[in-house]
């Protein structure tokens, strides 16, 4: 289970600046950043920290099991992006 970035993120770069493993992305200065709405965590990298969490000032990162009913989709959007 991975921490899940939802519709909330406003790309505010908090949650990349803490992360350890570098698993958000598009961060600052990356390709692709002003094409999408949300930054992304790649499921197979997040080591389940929860710094990410717990800097985000919008509450938009969750981890997997306890994402809202409403933002269950947001797991495969995390995933998809990193299939691209």
């Amino acid at each position: 289970m991975a921490y899940v970035v939802t519709d909330l993120c406003t790309k505010c770069m908090a949650c990349t600046r803490v992360c350890p493993v570098t698993c958000i992305h598009p961060g600052e200065g990356e390709a692709g950043l002003d094409q999408v709405p949300q930054v992304y965590i790649d499921p197979n990298e997040c080591i389940l920290c929860g710094a990410c969490s717990a800097e985000c000032p919008t509450t938009a990162i969750f981890p997997e099991e306890d994402l809202p009913a409403d933002k269950k989709s947001f797991i495969q959007v995390n995933a998809a992006h990193y299939r691209k």
